[in-house]
């Protein structure tokens, strides 16, 4: 199966874009999840979730739907805290998800820092026995991870590769397609090449509409994926002005996948 959505829903600027320009907040993610089977909680990147947290998000969804949740900060960018208590507080958190049947998985993105080692490659297997039957994915933001020893230890351990589609710049992931676990998954960050190292606001990294063409090159891409996995989740992250919303649909639309009705 192959779940299409977004990184992330809670976005002011969306109103106008996506949502109706009235919209309360708090009806937000009801009103995306008339249109999307799956988004990507970003929000527990910047704080531990807790459990009534997610329990009242999934509450606003229908019963097919998915969530898949970004690893807090703790536990990849500032690896010094990630404690097995820490970790044991997102597990515990992620099990409302679980118990409803609407948990997808864990993502887990590095920085561009975190680059291969023997002591990543440790901390890896560290966090792997942490999440032991808990499906997660790994997003590497440097280049140097994309080596077929990469892959081939990521299978080993049952941890997914996100494939990425982001601006064509050095040291940065090329758009490689590899399925290392039961998961596809893929994330659209754009293409804007003159301010992913350069903005005054994080936003300006993500302003960027993919064209249909560029969408289109990924379909075999993705459609190969799903071929080798029990589910694929591609979210869009360039989240300016409701930018991933369209991207996300026309992409579906190019799958030949179901979209959901207005209001539905």
């Amino acid at each position: 199966m192959i779940f299409i959505g977004t990184s992330g829903f809670s976005y002011d600027d969306w109103r106008g874009h996506f949502y109706p320009q009235t919209l309360d907040k708090r009806d937000m993610l009801t009103f995306y999840a008339q249109h999307f089977p799956a988004v990507e909680v970003n929000s527990t990147y910047y704080r531990l979730p807790s459990p009534y947290m997610l329990s009242q998000l999934a509450a606003k969804t229908p019963p097919k739907f998915r969530f898949v949740v970004k690893a807090y900060k703790g536990l990849t960018h500032e690896r010094e805290k990630a404690q097995p208590k820490v970790f044991a507080e997102f597990r515990r958190a992620l099990e409302p998800l679980r118990q409803m049947g609407k948990f997808g998985c864990i993502l887990v993105q590095f920085p561009y820092s975190f680059k291969p080692a023997p002591e990543s490659f440790r901390y890896l297997g560290f966090l792997a026995e942490q999440f032991a039957d808990w499906p997660t994915v790994v997003e590497f933001r440097h280049a140097a991870w994309v080596t077929e020893e990469t892959f081939a230890w990521l299978r080993e351990h049952s941890l997914g590769y996100c494939c990425v589609d982001e601006p064509r710049l050095k040291g940065l992931l090329p758009p490689v397609v590899q399925a290392t676990s039961s998961l596809g998954y893929v994330r659209f960050h754009g293409r804007n090449a003159e301010k992913w190292w350069r903005h005054e606001e994080p936003w300006q990294r993500y302003d960027y509409l993919y064209r249909p063409e560029e969408l289109a090159s990924w379909v075999p891409r993705i459609q190969a994926l799903a071929e080798q996995t029990e589910a694929t989740y591609v979210f869009f992250n360039n989240h300016y002005r409701a930018k991933a919303a369209l991207n996300a649909r026309q992409l579906a639309q190019q799958l030949g996948l179901p979209l959901l009705s207005e209001g539905s």
